[in-house]
């Protein structure tokens, strides 16, 4: 099945957004133009490559959904492996892109894309998943992890909102979740993250418990076209462009 759907947050967001899923599936290296054939040559085993690929893919149709063309485009990674959408080197284009995010998870890969400016975090699992009792301080402390003891059926819900929000802040497991504390509540809710604020919304979708989580920050990669253009500008202030123009009458 080569079809993908678009999942709409219960609360809108303050930007434009757009969220979406397909099923993992095996796919074709070649028909996935976002896919790096070094990145997935390094998968050894092929639940991953599926994964991966159906992720990529998946990203290309909400990126022509999005308005964009993704044969322009490339993905490249921070430091953290947070993914960021750029241009194709040589291509000197440099019209604001969105940020995104991609996940997958029980069968399924999401990608959510925001506008320039801000950054996402989706994830999804299935709500019939259960964690372990055992990983509950993995993942919580204090306060949060003796309520979520005493509620074990939210696990999931926090789990899915932590990675949300991970990914948001561009950190992935960088950021510790034990350090993210969720409120428990409908509706958009706001989570202070050093000196990030992140909002964030969970809920439940055809079976599967999603949570999307962003924030008014991004972080942008620098390509070599940027440094030459600050180079050239650079060069451009420090010149002296003296204007004047001498003209000189032999009439009385």
């Amino acid at each position: 099945m080569n079809s993908f759907e678009e999942i709409f947050p219960p609360h809108p967001l303050p930007v434009r957004a757009m969220c979406f899923r397909c099923p993992v599936m095996p796919r074709e290296l070649e028909n996935v133009s976002l896919a790096s054939a070094d990145e997935v040559a390094t998968f050894v085993v092929e639940k991953r490559r599926d994964e991966h690929l159906s992720g990529r893919w998946l990203l290309g149709h909400a990126l022509t959904q999005w308005g964009l063309n993704d044969d322009v485009l490339e993905i490249r990674r921070t430091e953290h492996r947070a993914p960021i959408l750029s241009y194709l080197p040589g291509l000197w284009l440099n019209t604001p892109l969105p940020s995104i995010s991609i996940g997958h998870s029980d069968g399924w890969a999401y990608v959510a894309l925001i506008e320039a400016g801000w950054s996402i975090g989706i994830d999804g699992e299935s709500a019939q998943r259960g964690i372990s009792p055992n990983a509950f301080d993995l993942m919580c402390k204090g306060e949060e992890l003796a309520w979520l003891k005493n509620h074990p059926e939210q696990a999931i819900r926090l789990w899915t909102s932590k990675e949300s929000v991970q990914k948001a802040m561009q950190l992935g497991m960088h950021l510790n979740p034990r350090e993210i504390v969720i409120p428990i509540e409908e509706g958009i809710c706001n989570i202070p993250i050093e000196n990030s604020k992140i909002q964030l919304q969970n809920w439940e979708f055809s079976g599967s418990r999603i949570a999307l989580a962003w924030r008014s920050e991004s972080m942008m990669l620098r390509t070599a076209e940027d440094d030459l253009l600050d180079a050239t500008r650079k060069a451009m202030q420090e010149q002296d462009w003296g204007v004047g123009c001498k003209t000189t009458s032999g009439r009385v």
